[in-house]
């Protein structure tokens, strides 16, 4: 175990699903991406799967790659998250995106990516070794008990270990619209670093651009993180026992 003893380690995840459980959440985790796809084709047909998870265009298997979904006690999909290793030991994220940050658009239809662009952020630049990139975060707008309570935190922190346990991997990093950074969800999710510009998206007859942050957190940022109970990340009252 690379981020905390075994003890440690299965405390948190024994905490985290006993509150997963008391909000009526089931998770499962899974690396066939055949398998993810039609559960969105499924379960979340509104939003597609996205070009950095799609089986058909990446090489996605369980050595490199899982997903993970949570569903609410009427076997409804409630969320979804995924994460994905890149080897990025020769160059930084800087440089990796400059020629490949039309792989990672966002989940919306007709991108121009012809006039879209990507801009190092300062953090970009110095993320390099074993990245992990973190995507497909979703949340469903299904009334109840979901939302409001810190289930929503739990869960990103419950993928951010597995990929640490996975990878103890050097950085972690997620693309993020301008209008979810500015309500604090990056920092929900457990990122640390929110820099602003790395992306505009441009949509074909538009020219309004989309502003995508890069949030990111190093090895060390997301130990410290993983420390912290996870308990007091919610307001059920029953967690607050845990």
């Amino acid at each position: 175990m690379t981020i905390q003893t075994q003890t440690d380690s299965a405390l948190f995840i024994a905490s985290s699903q006993q509150i997963l459980s008391e909000g009526g959440l089931e998770v499962q985790i899974g690396t066939d991406f055949d398998e993810y796809r039609e559960i969105l084709l499924r379960d979340r047909p509104r939003q597609a799967l996205g070009a950095p998870f799609d089986p058909g265009l990446q090489n996605l298997n369980e050595g490199n790659a899982f997903w993970l979904t949570g569903r609410d006690l009427d076997g409804d999909l409630m969320h979804t998250q995924a994460a994905r290793l890149l080897d990025l030991k020769h160059e930084d994220l800087g440089g990796y995106m400059f020629n490949r940050f039309r792989e990672f658009p966002p989940a919306i239809p007709d991108i121009d990516l012809d006039r879209s662009r990507f801009r190092a952020s300062p953090g970009a630049r110095n993320i390099t070794g074993r990245v992990i990139y973190h995507g497909e975060v979703w949340m469903s707008d299904k009334p109840g008990l979901f939302r409001g309570n810190g289930l929503s935190t739990v869960l990103a922190r419950y993928g951010l270990l597995t990929a640490m346990q996975r990878w103890n991997p050097d950085y972690i990093f997620v693309f993020m619209a301008r209008t979810v950074a500015f309500k604090g969800f990056a920092e929900r999710m457990g990122y640390m670093h929110n820099e602003p510009g790395a992306l505009r998206w441009f949509r074909k007859g538009s020219d309004m651009p989309m502003e995508g942050f890069l949030s990111y957190l190093s090895n060390e940022e997301a130990r410290y993180l993983l420390e912290m109970p996870v308990s007091d990340l919610v307001t059920l009252p029953a967690a607050k026992a845990a």
